[in-house]
């Protein structure tokens, strides 16, 4: 091993510091919800205590203490300032993630290991919001969120259509004309299948993109890259081999922001969901009410709910302050079973 080797070691694990620092800090803010104050000498003291038992010979536990507690000052610093939560599916550079800080830069995205705990979490009160993808241009409805989406009694506030641009990306240094295989979220496989085809890549499939990026920058796999958005790059110092590996130029994902209450602005957008009776000119009944009060539908998607039911999904333009949106959302409610206004938001476009 000579220094160069150990510098780059040097620097992987400075980065997976950082990274491990960012996380406590996370969970630093998530603990304000389950306490009434900041100030837990107790806590501390205790922190402290494990760190004077887990210390080593070779770092001065004088250092290590000065170190800790200036983490606690932060920590406390951070609590003070009263941010508010936002959970995503994923690790850190998830499209998710990019959405949600389009949608409110000032909140603190939480990475969440599945769709349930976003769900779970904003419900129970210990994020303040959260964020899911419904649809893609490419690759469809996410049933998965749809089919959560049936069930919550959470409400739509937000909505933000995203532009989602791949990239390939590889570990520091790497021969592009070495990589055999690829991994991701297997959507984003599919959305980039003919490149992947073309460089004779061979797909194989992780939990999401950013985790496989993460992964990449942990295992260092041989002979391997994954596709994920540029972002990644950055977090888990991985080399940019190209972008836009996507197949298609248009690649858009919709993604909905939850929350417990309504949004409080004029919202531009609705949704709604409901179920229609199995006989003939039922669902086509209350779609007629937007035509004929001119109210455009930006989405219709149907879903499984019970054993030989579906629950429809339904976006258009609008309202509710509007009469006539108003008057068609009670017209809709009457003419169908399990109706539920989602919500009415504001959508936005990002290019």
């Amino acid at each position: 091993m000579d220094l160069s080797r150990i510098r780059n070691r040097i620097d992987i694990l400075d980065s997976e510091i950082l990274k491990l620092l960012q996380n406590r800090m996370e969970l630093v803010l998530m603990t304000k919800k389950f306490k009434d104050t900041i100030q837990d000498e107790d806590r501390e003291n205790e922190v402290l205590s494990r760190i004077r038992m887990n210390s080593t010979a070779l770092i001065d536990f004088d250092f290590v203490e000065r170190l800790y507690r200036d983490i606690i000052k932060e920590s406390k610093k951070l609590q003070e300032k009263d941010f508010r939560l936002f959970a995503f599916q994923g690790q850190h550079g998830a499209f998710s993630e990019a959405a949600a800080r389009e949608w409110n830069i000032d909140l603190i995205p939480i990475p969440c290991e599945e769709f349930a705990k976003v769900f779970e979490g904003v419900v129970s009160g210990h994020y303040d919001f959260g964020i899911v993808p419904v649809e893609n241009t490419l690759g469809g409805a996410v049933s998965q969120v749809n089919q959560l989406l049936i069930n919550t009694d959470l409400s739509v506030v937000g909505a933000v259509e995203l532009p989602i641009r791949l990239c390939l990306l590889a570990l520091p240094g790497a021969d592009h004309r070495e990589i055999h295989s690829v991994y991701s979220h297997p959507q984003a496989l599919s959305q980039c299948r003919r490149f992947l085809a073309r460089n004779n890549l061979e797909p194989l499939e992780w939990s999401d993109t950013a985790g496989a990026a993460k992964m990449l920058s942990e295992r260092r796999p041989k002979r391997a890259a994954a596709v994920a958005g540029k972002l990644c790059a950055r977090l888990y110092n991985l080399d940019i081999i190209k972008e836009n590996v996507q197949d298609l130029e248009r690649n858009l994902t919709r993604f909905f922001v939850l929350g417990k209450g309504k949004d409080p602005e004029h919202g531009n957008k609705c949704s709604i969901i409901f179920s229609a009776e199995h006989k003939a000119g039922a669902l086509f009944s209350a779609l007629e009410v937007f035509a004929k009060r001119k109210i455009n539908l930006t989405r219709i998607e149907s879903i499984p709910s019970d054993p030989g039911n579906y629950a429809f999904f339904v976006d258009f333009e609008g309202s509710v302050r509007e009469e006539r949106v108003a008057k068609g959302i009670e017209e809709v409610r009457r003419l169908t079973s399990g109706f539920r206004l989602m919500g009415c938001y504001k959508e936005k476009k990002i290019q």
